[in-house]
């Protein structure tokens, strides 16, 4: 299989036109974006206000009262008002990052108040220090796209995730440094928190910079960690990628608007599936969750085999849950201002091989380690070796790349456990991406020399139990949890199978 065959093979399948149980009353009265009269209904200013308001309603359910007016208001003029669309992303975008240190509870802010502490330091507020080195990562962004932009062949432009990582380790470098207190690590840890969200979307802008048809330098900020998606995680990708996506007609934006409006619903009945569980399992039944069971097996009073697959099964379900209602929260927002964005997690349950697993679970995760990873490993080693190529490769991208960004997502682990502790915390994960990364790696490969699953009703049910089976087995490990070694769920996970 080639590398573009590999990343568009991930693509999550989209709804047709309801070819599939076109007879089905359900299927035809949800699907009021095939509809002409809804879709006609949905460009009037009537249509319009009730998708704003249910917009408003969906929204509110995760964010506070102003960042919930603020991004659906926004999305709303960015997808009526197409000629002011930058300006107004932009505003958005950043609005929502620097409101966000003032108005909400922030982690970053909390990060940089534990350095403080340590430092002995009573100001600048964390707030204050957020802010500014907020506006320094805003003018470096910008700076770094027009140098690209004026020497595209540059190492930046050719590898920009690599640079970003480089600067990165060197920040972290200098706040060890002896001498390093007070102010100074403060300021430097500061800098390094505020910037590590950023080094997973500025590859996105700098590699479209480098293209014949590139956005202008302001859109390339205003979807610099847009304010449709407040995370880690590029939901949406780059620039590029909303280009092509982006509807451009009164017709298509009302299609896209409504299929928003289906996605944020649903993210929200997936919320209460996943509240609905908590309280059934947890509260009601008493099953423990996965770190109470483990704790209760460290004392030497396990509970019984069967509560602790059950805690695992609810943990692991529990888990695909919150990545399937965020992902639909962050792409219906985005479809709400107009961008018809592939869905970020589509029916995992049906995946019968690893690598479709991989694929539908967590769409836009997997784009950003395809990107940088898998394909410069692809074209840059074993070329002589096809099968051994796919599969280090794909072992980059589902293994090295998949804790790296876990591990820069916990940055604010090496600040307070130093380097040594916080990578000795994160064992426990770097197997989970080992065995995981190796997983996929073999399926990919047993994929690109033809090898599928049966196509009978067995072998769908046989694949899917395998597929299952082995992300349940390895979800003990990818917990974010640091209070147990991997030795103790080596154990753990051995008890369940009757080991002693």
């Amino acid at each position: 299989m080639s590398p573009a065959a590999a990343s568009s093979a991930a693509l999550p399948p989209q709804r047709g036109g309801g070819n599939a149980s076109r007879g089905s009353r359900l299927r035809r009265f949800l699907a009021i974006d095939e509809r002409a009269d809804c879709i006609a209904w949905s460009q009037a200013v009537s249509g319009r206000a009730i998708i704003y308001c249910t917009a408003i309603a969906t929204v509110a359910t995760y964010f506070p009262w102003w960042e919930t007016l603020l991004v659906v208001s926004a999305a709303m003029a960015a997808a009526y008002m197409s000629k002011f669309r930058n300006p107004i992303l932009f505003t958005a975008t950043w609005s929502a990052a620097f409101l966000e240190m003032g108005l909400a509870e922030n982690s970053i802010l909390e990060d940089i108040a534990v350095v403080m502490q340590q430092e002995h330091m009573a100001g600048p507020p964390p707030m204050v220090l957020a802010s500014l080195f907020l506006l320094f990562v805003m003018i470096g962004a910008w700076g770094s796209l027009e140098w690209v932009r004026r020497h595209p062949h540059c190492l930046l432009a050719r590898r920009p995730l690599l640079c970003l990582l480089a600067l990165e380790v060197v920040l972290c470098g200098l706040t060890t440094m002896d001498g390093m207190q007070g102010l100074p690590r403060v300021m430097l840890w500061s800098m390094l928190i505020v910037l590590t969200p950023y080094v997973w979307f500025l590859p996105f802008a700098i590699v479209d910079q480098r293209s014949q048809q590139a956005s202008p330098r302001l859109m390339q900020l205003a979807v610099l960690r847009p304010f449709w998606s407040p995370t880690y995680l590029p939901f949406g990708k780059g620039a590029a990628f909303l280009r092509k996506h982006l509807s451009k007609t009164p017709e298509d934006v009302a299609i896209t608007q409504l299929k928003a409006i289906k996605l944020l619903i649903w993210s929200n009945a997936l919320l209460a599936l996943k509240s609905a569980m908590t309280l059934v399992f947890e509260d009601y039944l008493q099953i423990p969750r996965v770190e109470v069971a483990l704790d209760a097996f460290l004392r030497g009073q396990p509970y019984p085999i069967a509560v602790g697959w059950t805690c695992l099964l609810l943990s692991t379900a529990k888990y695909a849950l919150t990545i399937a209602l965020w992902s639909a929260l962050f792409i219906g927002i985005a479809r709400l201002a107009g961008y018809r964005l592939p869905r970020g997690c589509w029916r995992p349950l049906e995946s019968r091989t690893l690598m479709e697993y991989f694929n539908r679970f967590h769409y836009y995760f997997k784009e950003l380690l395809v990107d940088f990873f898998f394909l410069p490993t692809f074209f840059a080693v074993f070329r002589g070796y096809p099968r051994l190529r796919m599969f280090f490769a794909t072992f980059m991208a589902a293994g090295v790349g998949n804790a790296l960004w876990h591990f820069l997502r916990q940055i604010d682990n090496v600040a307070t456990m130093g380097l040594a502790g916080a990578i000795d915390s994160f064992t426990s994960y770097l197997f989970y991406c080992v065995i995981l990364a190796t997983g996929i790696g073999i399926s990919q490969v047993r994929a690109s020399i033809g090898i599928r699953p049966s196509a009978t009703h067995f072998g769908i049910l046989y694949s899917g139990l395998c597929v299952w089976s082995f992300v349940v087995c390895l979800h003990v490990f990818g917990g974010e949890s640091l209070r147990h070694t991997l030795l103790e769920r080596v154990l753990f996970m051995m008890s369940l199978f009757g080991v002693a």
